[in-house]
């Protein structure tokens, strides 16, 4: 498995943005060597949560050996703390950043398909957020979208006071990310405007969105989202489980959605770890 960190200038926010990318490209087999003839990857837009950066996946997940086994290359953006929209200030397009900066920059650079139907993204907390918003409004270029622990804060921006935490809860900080709270509803940053718009215009991403049940901040929301899906037709997998908002859980569930994806059967490569046929 090859390990890049690297970096480069995205136009939509006027300055250079580090990634991740996990590329198996190396991958050698037992007794064959490097078996794999060129071929364009499926890929996987990871989005890490609030607080975070490119290497979160990697330290807190097993998404590099994941990606390995399955011939998935994963790309892991640095979003700040800006939920993947398209904010207020100038230069903070995170969601074109997203939706077309970092697709064309990746295609351009790897051995990456091209095609939607190879192409997903996903997210934890406020990356489960900003993947919902970005596959759905990108919806002609990403074919599935997962959504584990999803921070969907549509509802708690009415609540949100100036007087509330320093972020999560606090309404001058969603004004920074969102601008006017009293358009959020119904706009390109609403989940659900974005869905009605898909299943008015096409295509809808396959979904696959998944909470622990101990997750008492973020799960109602999540249940709300299921039956509004639910109600209007939405084919998708919405999944419950034990565990909080924690790595444990992103673990587990990174993992069910991986076997979800249309990736094909894994096979380990020979690694460090991993060094014997028996």
């Amino acid at each position: 498995m090859a390990y890049l960190q690297c970096s480069f200038y995205a136009k939509s926010l006027m300055r250079t943005v580090d990634i991740t990318v996990i590329l198996p490209t190396d991958k050698a087999l037992f007794g064959v060597g490097y078996a794999q003839k060129p071929k364009r990857f499926k890929t996987l837009y990871l989005l890490h949560g609030i607080f975070g950066s490119c290497h979160n996946w990697i330290n807190g997940t097993r998404v590099a050996r994941w990606a390995q086994a399955k011939d998935l290359v994963v790309v892991m953006p640095s979003g700040e703390n800006r939920f993947y929209v398209d904010g207020p200030a100038p230069c903070d397009n995170f969601g074109k950043f997203i939706g077309e900066d970092l697709v064309e920059f990746t295609r351009r650079s790897f051995p990456l398909s091209d095609r939607r139907e190879d192409t997903f993204i996903g997210g934890l907390s406020m990356g489960g957020y900003g993947a919902l918003r970005n596959g759905l409004k990108y919806n002609t270029t990403f074919g599935a979208i997962v959504g584990l622990s999803s921070a969907l804060v549509v509802d708690e921006t009415k609540r949100a006071s100036n007087d509330g935490p320093m972020l999560i809860g606090n309404r001058r900080y969603y004004e920074a990310v969102f601008g006017d709270l009293d358009t959020l509803e119904g706009g390109e940053n609403d989940p659900y405007a974005l869905v009605r718009r898909c299943l008015s215009d096409g295509p809808m991403p396959k979904l696959y969105l998944a909470c622990g049940t101990e997750d008492a901040l973020i799960l109602p929301a999540n249940q709300k989202f299921d039956a509004f899906l639910t109600e209007n037709n939405v084919p998708h997998t919405f999944i419950t489980g034990p565990g909080g908002h924690d790595w444990t859980f992103w673990d587990t569930f990174l993992e069910k959605a991986l076997d979800w994806l249309p990736l094909g059967e894994s096979v380990e490569g020979v690694s460090s770890g991993h060094v014997t046929e028996d």
